[in-house]
């Protein structure tokens, strides 16, 4: 595991490439919609932090620069070891439009860069973040319902956008996870569901004594139960694991919903 650097970054123009041009959910934009333009690597101090879950992190950062982004956006990280090697992650934006700028980050085994995210990184460290990139997975606020769909941390994106939500928009989110330990925003979650937010549970693995919500993986009966009906014409946005995402999509399909509707994106093994 390399030694990161805490500090002592400039800030740098990066090469346009293909992230710049590629929406969230990895479906293509098209080039007249997709400004070509350079993104800068923003050093980054982190202010403080949030520990989740004993796997999930929130890191709050200060980057100068940082141009404001949208909800259901992402940001690439860049990690720089003592002897100059380098080592680069996409991770989605928790925070809203306008809030402290956050990240949420789960850490996996043998990763290179989440494992000092999650355990070691602390306030007055820096690095360096570059965004915010996509335009695919990105929701605006138009008082049309909002139907949410998280597989563990796919959660972080849909976040952003509950957060960001104002005024009388319905919004339902169905949020699978193993455990309730592993049930990342808990509390705040708990916190805003209410008159305008639904918040749907559904534990995989194990649940605790006295358990009232769902307890098996997301298919199409369930998602009849929870979702607005598709006469409503919600937005909707699924995000977790690629075997999670195509059972969500499938089963919305299944109850009508046009799958043209579906904002999807995808998560996987990247290195961490």
């Amino acid at each position: 595991m390399p030694t990161w650097r805490r500090g002592g970054f400039a800030a740098t123009p990066s090469k346009p490439g293909l992230e710049e041009l590629t929406a969230a959910g990895n479906e293509p934009m098209h080039a007249a919609s997709a400004p070509l333009t350079r993104l800068l690597w923003l050093v980054t101090e982190v202010t403080g932090t949030v520990e989740e879950t004993p796997r999930v992190r929130t890191l709050l950062l200060d980057a100068h620069g940082w141009p404001g982004h949208r909800p259901g956006q992402h940001l690439d990280v860049r990690l720089t070891a003592e002897d100059g090697y380098q080592a680069e992650r996409s991770y989605s934006i928790a925070s809203a439009p306008g809030e402290q700028l956050a990240i949420t980050v789960e850490r996996l085994a043998n990763g290179e860069v989440s494992p000092y995210l999650v355990d070691e990184a602390r306030e007055g460290d820096g690095f360096e973040v570059r965004g915010p990139i996509g335009g695919y997975f990105v929701w605006e606020d138009d008082g049309r319902p909002l139907f949410l769909v998280g597989g563990g941390s796919g959660v972080v994106p849909l976040m952003a956008m509950i957060r960001s939500a104002s005024g009388p928009t319905p919004i339902r989110l169905l949020y699978s996870s193993r455990t309730r330990d592993d049930v990342i925003y808990r509390e705040e979650l708990d916190a805003r569901a209410g008159e305008g937010l639904k918040v749907f549970h559904t534990l995989t693995r194990a649940q605790p004594p006295g358990w009232t919500g769902y307890a098996r993986r997301i298919d199409a009966e369930l998602l009849r139960e929870v979702a607005f009906p598709a006469a409503e014409r919600p937005h909707v946005f699924v995000c977790g694991s690629t075997r999670f995402v195509d059972a969500a999509a499938d089963g919305l399909v299944t109850l009508g919903y046009e799958p043209e509707s579906i904002k999807t994106e995808r998560f996987g093994a990247t290195g961490g």
